[in-house]
């Protein structure tokens, strides 16, 4: 076992790489980043489909403390993404401190010690202050299908691509309309001798617009960077008024975005069944909106069927479905998204006097501000329960977040001996806090079903308000959102002032 550590990171995604910089900016140089792929990148690193890219401006999907003066498109993609992270790790001296094809199995905390021992395959590591960022798009859903397991061909989930796997002159059925879909379907259309999308509901679709960046402008952001700042923030506050227009609730702005996209709708397909196959039955924005130039002409393609009903069973060469149709495939492609619980199942992490994480979220997912959870001290959660978004960059939420824990940091280095474990008043006044936001919101009364909502219909992922919203509030560690505890000498945790705990013996 190393020498324990001030910080330990978990993940080497945008969230792990924002928060390494930063901790060593501020001097706190005695981290780890354990990464089990075997190169950083996270979700962008995983899922290397045909077309992946993201939904969010370039200028914007990038951390505002590590600019890129050079990306190609408004839109970036995979691949340049991907290189953006990898240029953090060797721009800002990452490299020696990045464990590899390292992957965490539990990670208990030493109420002796104040410290946190993490198990891994590659040995134990301790440190002060635990921070995930592990994320949540890297684990993939596949439905139960009865008879999956003798289908006599390829299948395959799109965060999982087989490129080896040519599907050129093939018959190919992919399940599910997500935004994966939308992104690799245009990509193979062209290829494949027959597409048949198995579709459950059908997607709202806006225009994308994505386009080169010139290369005058390219020149212009490297060589006058107020330019590319000015950029970034005109890009933000566009989508923040989005926010402060009620993206939340069905309002003018939900009925301006379904005008424009049946029109985007009626302009690529000309086919009125089609069309009508292809209309959303539920609210938009009540699942994630999606954005797409070619997805629809893709569609209209004579050599594409959309199937609507439900898909009864696999069979050896191809798929049945509820109404008794087998449609004929050589291969199967997953656009089913991902298990956003799943990252947390897959580490056992243990807190105070014994307890799981997993049973501290019998009830499902909550932390407070999504960060920390009571009965886990020192124990931070970049994007955890309700710090997801959707009208803006998700890096500006990391930002901020990452800034709150370097407070927590600085507040421990005052403070040795001592750790902190966020008070349940604190996480209660949140979890009150986003359930009344939540009421009446789009994903509750939107007329569907989606991933932001768990077993019991609540919305855990997602936060619903404005970034602006959530930065006031967490940006700042307040100490009197967290007890101090400290270690007494039979081993055990003990509460050293502010308010009284409510941590059950």
């Amino acid at each position: 076992m190393s020498e324990s550590l001030d910080l330990l990171i978990v993940g080497a995604g945008f969230s792990g790489l924002g928060m390494a910089i930063r901790a060593d900016r501020a001097g706190f140089g005695r981290f780890l980043i354990l990464e089990k792929a075997a190169d950083v990148g996270g979700t962008w690193q995983a899922n290397t489909y045909p077309g992946a890219a993201s939904d969010i401006p370039s200028h914007l999907y990038s951390l505002s403390f590590a600019p890129k003066a050079d990306w190609s498109r408004l839109f970036p993609r995979q691949p340049e993404i991907e290189a953006y992270l990898r240029g953090l790790v060797d721009g800002h001296g990452l490299r020696g401190r990045l464990r590899l094809k390292t992957l965490a199995h539990t990670a208990t905390w030493d109420e002796a010690a104040g410290l946190w021992r993490v198990e891994t395959d590659r040995g134990v590591h301790t440190a002060r202050v635990l921070v995930s960022a592990i994320g949540a798009l890297h684990h993939p859903s596949i439905p139960k299908l009865p008879g999956l397991e003798g289908f006599a061909g390829p299948a395959f989930h799109s965060s999982r691509w087989d490129h080896a796997c040519d599907l050129r002159g093939r018959r190919v059925g992919v399940v599910g309309t997500g935004a994966s879909a939308i992104q690799f379907v245009p990509e193979i259309v062209g290829e494949v001798a027959h597409l048949t999308l198995f579709q459950r509901s059908a997607p709202w679709v806006l225009p994308r617009g994505d386009r080169p960046v010139a290369e005058r402008d390219k020149a212009r952001y490297a060589r006058l960077p107020l330019t590319r700042w000015l950029l970034r923030q005109r890009l933000f506050w566009q989508r923040e008024m989005v926010a402060f227009a009620g993206f939340t609730r069905v309002s003018k702005l939900t009925e301006t975005g379904e005008k424009v996209g049946r029109h985007h709708l009626r302009k690529a397909v000309k086919d009125k069944a089609l069309r009508e196959a292809l209309t959303p039955r539920y609210r938009l924005g009540c699942k994630r909106v999606l954005l797409s130039d070619d997805y629809y002409p893709a569609l209209a393609r004579p050599n594409v069927s959309v199937v609507t009903d439900g898909i009864e069973r696999v069979l050896p060469h191809g798929i049945r479905t509820a109404d008794g149709i087998e449609h004929a495939l050589d291969a199967i492609v997953f656009g089913t998204g991902f298990d956003v619980a799943g990252s947390f199942e897959r580490i056992t992490v243990t807190g105070r006097d014994g307890a799981s994480l997993k049973e501290a979220w019998r009830d499902g997912m909550d932390a407070f501000q999504g960060l920390a959870v009571h009965g886990f001290p020192n124990l931070f959660l970049l994007l955890g329960p309700n710090t997801g978004l959707g009208h803006n960059s998700v890096v500006a939420m990391i930002e901020t977040q990452v800034t709150h824990v370097l407070g927590a940091l600085r507040h421990l280095r005052r403070h040795p001996g001592r750790a902190l474990d966020v008070t349940r008043e604190a996480q209660g006044r949140f979890r009150a806090e986003v359930d009344r936001r939540m009421q009446g919101s789009i994903w509750t009364s939107g007329g569907c079903g989606s991933w932001y909502l768990d077993g019991e219909g609540r919305n855990r992922t997602l936060w619903p308000a404005s970034v602006t919203a959530y930065w006031r509030g967490a940006r700042r560690m307040r100490r009197k959102d967290y007890e101090q505890v400290s270690q007494n000498r039979t081993g055990s945790s003990a509460k050293v002032g502010g308010s009284p705990s409510n941590h059950s013996p």
